[in-house]
């Protein structure tokens, strides 16, 4: 696996910076969108020791209306530290709100998940009692900080990939190493942090069909199972799979690679709002020289390649997950190609057509092993591992020009369920709808409502009425049986 390559681990270090401008637009055959104002890049950070080195989570919006994110060195601890969880204001200002001490984690390296309780889900690849294994935390937006579990070899090791909230309330991920047979778990694990191995990945068998390593995490998708990647095994090339696994922990592979249609597929899936699941892998491809692919994937395993990349001008190696943004398209980031040879965030239509949206150029950053997420005002946000003034990382907003939206928080609920409902200026609300369904709900603030998913709702978009412009959520929200 590409991230865990030496140089990948160095020592960097940095300072804040803040620059904007416009950027070219790389066009790549059929254009993703012909006419657009071209995208505004503006550099939000600089990582450096004592407010944190190398983010390699990405990050996620707060109930406040600020970004949120982890880097997996940095803070006051032994020289360059154990890693923070930091916040960034839209306009650039950076707070870190909690340092690491080795006790409580080592390494976050997974993004934060912000759970129906408006508090933040994460883990650590090292650190906790064992100081090896890794745990599981929350942190409220204030930084009040709760190690939730301790993971001890058993239940795993290296829970690089992150959770998610499941429907049930509980918390679902993976390990990308340890359990019973040292290839990897899926768990469960209840708000309180008392974790159940649901499956643990063997490899016992010719050519491995249920795959090992599980490095990115899953996905609850609208039939309520988890879908995720291994990024080994699946057949005689050795090259990956996508599973399926029920939340009583019964494992289907629905999908082994074999390197034309990609490999090493180190990424969580996002499932699309046409009910299908997109990912990426960090290799193989239709080209001579595999640089890594984007693909979809239905439920039931009928896989579509929708492109190759060339380690040219649109980039190479994606390690990291695909989101769909407000206008259909999804946006990602390759580890490098581009322009300068650093890496490329690009957005990809449902159809396979690609547009690189910013080359990064080391100055801004290098190497963005993190999704871009988009946040309710509409811009895409990201970091880059390494570069920047000082070589440590960079967080980074892009605009496109979409224009401002509610997100659900879960995505995936049943009725009688909590949801929160972010966006901006939501203080003068009138009226909460799911799929056009009427719901109860409470401003909490200007970014946050709660909400209640109301009976008599189905699938489809969240609506927050307001008297001058209502707003629609960017994803349908999946209301399950």
């Amino acid at each position: 696996m590409r991230k865990f390559n030496g140089g990948i681990w160095a020592v960097r270090a940095s300072a804040i910076t803040l620059l904007c401008g416009a950027v070219t637009v790389v066009l790549l055959g059929q254009t993703a969108a012909d006419q657009r104002p071209s995208p505004v890049f503006i550099l939000l950070a600089t990582f450096a020791g004592p407010n944190g080195a190398y983010p390699v989570g990405g990050m996620t919006q707060g109930p406040d209306g600020n970004i949120y994110g982890t880097t997996e060195e940095g803070g006051a601890g032994e020289q360059y530290g154990y890693g923070t969880v930091f916040k960034v204001s839209p306009s650039g200002v950076q707070t870190v709100i909690h340092e690491f001490d080795l006790s409580d984690g080592d390494w976050p390296s997974s993004a934060l998940v912000l759970g129906t309780d408006a508090d933040f889900y994460g883990t650590t690849l090292y650190g906790g009692a064992n100081s090896q294994y890794g745990t599981a935390f929350k942190i409220t937006p204030s930084g009040t900080f709760t190690m939730l579990h301790d993971f001890n070899g058993k239940d795993g090791y290296f829970p690089y990939g992150g959770v998610i909230q499941g429907t049930d309330g509980n918390f679902y991920g993976t390990t990308s190493s340890g359990g019973a047979y040292e290839n990897g778990n899926v768990y469960k694990m209840t708000p309180a942090g008392v974790v159940t191995v649901l499956y643990s990945f063997s490899c016992s068998l010719s050519d491995c069909p249920d795959g090992e390593e599980p490095v990115g995490g899953l996905v609850q998708a609208n039939d309520g199972n988890f879908y995720g990647t291994t990024e080994k095994g699946g057949g005689a090339n050795f090259d990956g799979t996508v599973f399926r696994i029920t939340p009583g922990g019964t494992l289907t592979t629905i999908h082994s690679f074999e390197g034309r249609d990609g490999d090493d597929p180190a990424a969580a899936l996002v499932q699309g709002n046409d009910g299908d699941l997109y990912g990426t892998t960090e290799g193989g491809g239709s080209n001579d020289i595999s640089y890594g692919t984007v693909f979809k994937i239905t439920l039931d395993g009928q896989l579509t390649s929708l492109y190759s990349f060339t380690n040219g001008k649109d980039g190479a190696y994606l390690v990291a997950p695909l989101i769909q943004g407000s206008d259909g398209n999804f946006y990602g980031t390759a580890n490098e190609g581009g322009a300068y040879g650093q890496g490329t965030v690009f957005e990809i239509t449902p159809e396979g057509a690609v547009t690189v949206l910013h080359s990064f150029d080391r100055e801004d950053g290098r190497e963005p092993y993190a999704p871009v997420f988009q946040a309710t005002n509409g811009a895409l946000y990201g970091t880059a591992y390494i570069g920047g003034a000082r070589a440590g990382g960079t967080a980074f907003s892009i605009s496109t020009g979409l224009g401002p939206f509610v997100r659900a928080v879960p995505t995936v609920g049943v009725v009688g369920a909590p949801a929160s409902i972010l966006g901006t200026n939501l203080t003068g609300a009138t009226g909460v709808t799911f799929n056009g369904v009427p719901a109860s709900f409470t401003i909490a603030s200007k970014t946050l409502i709660k909400a209640t998913v109301p009976a008599g709702a189905t699938t489809g978009s969240v609506e927050v009425a307001r008297p001058n412009r209502s707003l629609s959520s960017n994803v349908a929200f999946q209301v399950l049986p």
